[in-house]
């Protein structure tokens, strides 16, 4: 879900509010928001595909404060029509954007400048046995990343191809 929030610019800068909860949860974004994470990265850098799974799974609210990021979310629930299909947008210092992923997304990014600084807030606090991953450049998900020369952890090189039959998440039924 992208969020525009109303941006007030002069000669000064701008002013906006990036969270108000009663505006947030009638755009149906319900937080509460547990932990607020901000990174630092150079252009080039990929970071992701992470995800935490349940019951420590978040929900995440990303900006990008300083350059720009190409933000990328694989939808990983199982029975969902858009299983293992990603979306990705720019967001950045400039364009002021805000992207909601659900839980049972993977998240991960590309800074497309130097110094690109995001900052987002999650609905569950970081859980170590919970962390999850698939490759950022799995053929089976096909990403287009707008750079081809990217600065990867071994970490994230590591992690396993995306798996088809899934069994990441399972959607529940509503009531």
């Amino acid at each position: 879900m992208i969020v525009e929030p109303r941006r007030f610019q002069d000669e000064r800068g701008f002013f906006m509010e990036t969270w108000q909860a009663s505006d947030f949860i009638k755009a149906g974004i319900p937080g509460p928001f547990l932990q607020d994470n901000h990174s630092s990265s150079a252009r080039g850098t990929v970071r992701g595909m992470h995800f935490q799974r349940a019951p420590h799974a978040q929900g995440k609210l990303v900006r990008v404060v300083r350059g720009a990021a190409w933000d990328v979310a694989v939808d990983l629930r199982d029975g969902s029509s858009h299983f293992g299909t990603w979306q990705a947008m720019e967001l950045s210092a400039e364009n002021g954007l805000l992207l909601y992923i659900p839980p049972g997304f993977a998240h991960g990014f590309l800074a497309l400048e130097e110094g690109t600084e995001l900052l987002y807030k999650c609905t569950a606090e970081y859980h170590a046995a919970s962390e999850g991953g698939i490759r950022w450049d799995d053929p089976g998900i096909g990403i287009s990343w707008p750079l081809s020369e990217v600065l990867v952890s071994s970490k994230d090189t590591a992690l396993p191809p995306f798996d088809l039959r899934g069994g990441y998440f399972t959607i529940e039924a509503p009531g």
